[in-house]
């Protein structure tokens, strides 16, 4: 039984519990097995070949196979994270191979998964459909390095782009230029095939050319563009790369490109879909429901202040909505990592726990208010948890067992934090990613 089939908890009883269940709510919206179906085509005259990368790549495998004619003949190939591959359902014959990498730095496994998606796109004709299946993590997971570039280059590169405060949108300019198959480049290759991509988004805005950077659709993005967030962010290339970037080897396809004419992308699920489902749960239990917007992007620390001092306002009766209410958000905020003082050992946490570190703090124990933030993959980060919890008593609690809220903010160790109080949420992995999850509840 996942969270969201459990019975609809009281809030004013249960605030954990109901925080909890809404995000479970927006969870089972983005679920393959609830939405794919729906978008599935019919057969083509020739072959069906399933090329995919993402944290949801297994799952939407599963799905499409369960909702494929079982006579149609159909076969390919995934990747996602390790620990991510779902069980197949009972009765559904395994036509789709699932395969594991690394993620948020990509590995061996991904680049030799990545280099065998790009052979089957081999041979094909006008005749045959590919459908692609493409969620969040695809970047990582799905990993060939442009002319120039060795695996190792590409870890290190990923690794200081993660930690530069670099938005997404940024890391995926970058990303789909310095690839042999990301920005367009595996749609290219799938020519003269039809192209059918299935994506689950998990960025601000729905971005396709950002999700997983975009394999299967045109990028806007410029190779000058490029090279000025690698240098904006001292992310150090190659002397190699940095010439084919300056005079336009590496450029992607652009949108207008013949090699687009026969490809078609359906969404099947969204951030704001998820956010809604939640909101209908918070009117469902009798209480106002407020979605500030699924595209919030900035330092997770300082996103966490802002929800904070807005609720704290609410619950005093100063702010724009009335108690007893529900704020809701998503979006994708980023961790910028700096300098820690000399002897100062790091901590560890992911985005949604940064974010509840500054929540905990602009709230200042305000009573009547309650916050959760969570990674819809089920993983903040690269921890084992989805996200934390903050409640009116975290700070007394904090205190009495002596942890310091400034101490853990310093060293971005909010699963430290967190943890110690037994106010981790902890999911595993969902099987899904429609990006940040951010639920207030004001009583």
């Amino acid at each position: 039984m996942t969270l969201a089939d459990r019975p609809l908890p009281d809030p004013a009883a249960q605030p954990r519990a109901f925080l909890q269940h809404l995000f479970g709510v927006a969870v089972a919206r983005a679920q393959p097995s609830a939405v794919l179906a729906r978008f599935v085509p019919a057969p083509p005259a020739g072959r069906t070949v399933v090329l995919g990368a993402g944290k949801a790549a297994g799952a939407m495998a599963h799905a499409l196979e369960a909702a494929w004619p079982a006579g149609a003949p159909l076969g390919g190939l995934v990747v996602t994270r390790y620990g991510h591959t779902p069980p197949r359902p009972p009765g559904v014959a395994a036509r789709v191979e699932v395969v594991e990498a690394a993620h948020p730095v990509p590995d061996a496994a991904g680049e030799g998964a990545a280099r065998r998606l790009l052979a089957l796109t081999e041979g094909l004709t006008a005749d045959d459909l590919v459908i692609c299946l493409i969620s969040g993590g695809g970047s990582a997971l799905l990993t060939l390095p442009a002319e120039g570039l060795t695996l190792a280059d590409k870890q290190r590169i990923n690794r200081e782009l993660l930690a530069s405060g670099a938005s997404i949108h940024e890391m995926n300019t970058l990303r789909k230029h310095l690839s042999r198959i990301k920005g367009g480049r595996l749609a290219a290759a799938c020519g003269p095939a039809r192209v059918l991509t299935l994506a689950i988004s998990d960025v601000p805005g729905d971005d396709l050319s950002v999700i997983a950077s975009g394999p299967t659709v045109p990028d806007a993005g410029t190779c000058d563009e490029a090279l000025s967030i690698a240098r904006r962010h001292g992310i150090a290339l190659p002397p190699s790369v940095i010439a084919a970037l300056e005079n336009g080897t590496l450029e992607t396809p652009k949108p207008g490109d013949p090699v687009f004419a026969r490809q078609t992308v359906q969404l099947i699920a969204t951030p704001a879909q998820s956010l809604q489902a939640a909101a209908d749960a918070v009117r469902a239990a009798g209480l106002a429901a407020h979605v500030l917007s699924d595209e919030i992007e900035g330092e997770s620390r300082d996103i966490g202040g802002m929800h904070g001092a807005l609720a704290r306002a609410v619950a005093q009766r100063r702010g724009a909505f009335t108690a007893p209410c529900v704020i809701l958000s998503g979006g994708e905020t980023t961790v910028t990592l700096g300098r820690l003082p000399a002897g100062t050992a790091p901590g560890r946490g992911g985005r949604a726990g940064e974010f509840c570190l500054g929540l905990a703090q602009a709230l200042q124990a305000q009573p009547g208010v309650w916050g959760l933030a969570a990674d819809t993959d089920g993983i903040d980060g690269a921890e084992d948890n989805a996200g934390a919890l903050v409640a009116p008593d975290t700070l007394a609690r904090a205190a009495a067992a002596g942890i310091g809220l400034a101490d853990h903010v310093a060293r971005h160790d909010a699963h430290g934090f967190f943890g110690a109080l037994g106010d981790l949420v902890v999911t595993g992995p969902t099987h899904t990613n429609v990006n940040d999850f951010r639920a207030l509840l004001v009583l």
